[in-house]
């Protein structure tokens, strides 16, 4: 007997309900509702489907029906109709499939609880791209500490400046520390320490790559190296290029480093403060034994300026 492809073996969800708010849900039987009686919430968590992924859903609640219950929440002051809170994979699926009802648990929840819960359920989930990811957990953060989204990379800065010992704690050792570490503990996908390292940086990429990166077309390595070529043109053309030919790390950076600007051809004040800018951004100081190099060569330097300081006042007083 043979085994069933894994493209035709039932949905299940899964992240499990239950223990996302902290404490388990009471079990219920379950409940059809139609599915017109059901709405999305105007804030969604995820904004990309792969289409191919939906198609093999559709198929597989075309086969099976759907075997894990969407979760939902009575709208206040709507007789009989009610907001989707997690499920919306299967929820788009069913309407494709022509469901015209689905199974349900109904919980009472306020638009807060809602939105954290559908936060959650998206982050557990195996095949979340980093953007989302990112941005869920940046979203997850904000409503526990009660904060703007916006506020919250600074915090994150923050408390990574205090554990490296650049600044005085602040952050780590107070309720908004304990509450961060929590959510990534609860989360159990990456420490605070990496999510502020390896992911923050991803949403300072360009637009398109981003885009490219939430519909899952490009690995995050590959996005970082593209993202050096500042021409916005050479950026996208070279984007489309690595998607298309699915290029590997070493032709980006190969394809990359001939689009970069030639130095030669920089004036020599925009020289310095490229290496500036550079030195800085580095921090080299940060690792004693280059910082150590690095004052050898600004002693040549200074030496050099000043040689040819002093030959210059020379030569005009000699005139």
């Amino acid at each position: 007997m043979t085994r069933p492809r894994k493209t035709e073996q039932p949905y299940r969800a899964k992240a499990d309900i239950s223990v996302l708010m902290g404490s388990e849900l009471p079990s219920t039987e379950p409940q059809m509702l139609p599915i017109d009686s059901i709405s999305l919430p105007d804030s969604q968590p995820r904004r990309y489907f792969d289409p191919v992924k939906i198609e093999q859903l559709i198929q597989s609640i075309k086969t099976h029906g759907i075997l894990e219950n969407l979760l939902v929440r009575p709208l206040p002051n709507q007789e009989n109709q009610y907001e989707l809170v997690a499920g919306e994979r299967r929820y788009r699926a069913a309407i494709v499939a022509g469901l015209q009802e689905v199974p349900v648990t109904i919980r009472e929840l306020t638009v807060e609880q809602a939105l954290q819960l559908a936060l959650v359920e998206n982050l557990l989930r195996e095949d979340l791209n980093p953007v989302e990811e990112t941005e869920g957990i940046l979203q997850l953060l904000a409503i526990r500490l009660s904060m703007p989204v916006a506020d919250i990379p600074n915090l994150l800065y923050r408390m990574q400046h205090e554990a490296k010992g650049k600044v005085a704690q602040n952050v780590l050792g107070n309720e908004q520390g304990q509450t961060i570490m929590a959510v990534f503990e609860e989360l159990g996908k990456l420490s605070w320490e990496s999510f502020v390292s390896s992911r923050l940086p991803l949403l300072k990429l360009p637009a398109e790559i981003l885009s490219a990166l939430r519909a899952g077309k490009i690995a995050y390595t590959k996005a970082q190296l593209i993202a050096r070529v500042k021409d916005q043109q050479q950026r996208q053309s070279l984007l489309e290029e690595a998607v298309a030919a699915d290029l590997s790390l070493r032709e980006i950076r190969e394809r990359v480093k001939t689009l970069q600007p030639s130095t030669d051809s920089e004036s020599p004040p925009a020289t310095i403060q490229a290496i500036t800018r550079r030195i800085t951004q580095s921090k080299v100081w940060e690792n004693p034994k280059k910082w150590k190099q690095v004052q050898t060569l600004l002693k040549r330097l200074e030496v050099l300026v000043t040689d040819e300081k002093d030959f210059a006042q020379t030569n005009s007083q000699s005139e």
